[in-house]
């Protein structure tokens, strides 16, 4: 068993073989698939194991976490329900400091002119507006000249109906190509929608970067005989590859849960 961690400085690597332990340590580069497969290399070769004897490999990592903390993210256009394109900047009324007469929000991961509204309604009744065809093509010739890196979808109650969400989707992923477009009711199906909206947020914001890491170190793998590794989520628990490119809001805390 293998498990590869990336830190800021060094890339660890730990092999459970024949009841006993061994380490290796590398320094991390960049991209951070090369300081992986080098660790992985090293600790394999001390203990005399070839890559395809490997039965399970465990990785934890911080791209997504760094892209959040450093605003290297991806270029996010949130489409929401008409009148609530601004759910990011206003929030909740919750603030850190209750008595501050000229309080400071963090700027939201996406700027105003990136958010859109579209005319649907959906209540806790059931459809109220109904979206239109015509509705959805509007928007999704605007979410286009926007020129996105990651779109986020995500409607007023739309974990009870989700319909108009996955409308949406579906006609901005077949013009969008390979932009990856993340319904709310898909990444965070749960009452109140600033929660909900602003997790589908971040999972846009660092699911590109993080997706583009994952697929090139599934590719050394690949070169290096070695089986892909699941990813280590926030959680703690771990999700395939493939799972967790998709979806990379799991990954804040991949490396702190691994430690």
């Amino acid at each position: 068993m293998l498990g590869v961690d990336v830190g800021g400085t060094f890339t660890d690597a730990v092999l459970v073989a024949g009841g006993r332990i061994f380490t290796s340590k590398k320094p991390s580069t960049e991209p951070q698939s090369v300081g992986v497969l080098a660790a992985a290399e090293a600790v394999l070769a001390s203990a005399a194991v070839s890559a395809p004897e490997v039965a399970r490999f465990v990785h934890g990592m911080t791209v997504a976490t760094n892209a959040l903390l450093e605003r290297r993210g991806a270029r996010v256009v949130l489409v929401a329900t008409e009148g609530f394109k601004d759910v990011l900047t206003i929030g909740r009324q919750d603030r850190a400091e209750l008595y501050t007469l000229y309080p400071r929000r963090s700027e939201p991961l996406v700027p105003r002119d990136l958010c859109l509204g579209v005319r649907e309604r959906v209540g806790p009744e059931g459809v109220r507006v109904p979206l239109t065809e015509e509705e959805v093509l509007r928007v999704r010739d605007q979410v286009i000249a926007l020129e996105p890196e990651a779109v986020a979808v995500g409607l007023l109650w739309s974990f009870f109906v989700p319909d108009h969400e996955l409308r949406l989707r579906e006609a901005l992923e077949v013009r969008l190509g390979g932009v990856p477009v993340l319904a709310s009711v898909e990444v965070a199906p749960v009452f109140r929608e600033v929660e909900r909206i602003g997790t589908t947020v971040v999972d846009a914001y660092v699911t590109p970067c993080t997706g583009r890491y994952l697929r090139s170190l599934a590719a050394a793998c690949d070169e290096a005989g070695l089986r892909h590794p699941e990813i280590m989520e926030s959680s703690g628990g771990t999700a395939p590859l493939a799972q967790a490119a998709g979806h990379a809001a799991r990954l804040l805390l991949s490396g702190p849960a691994g430690g």
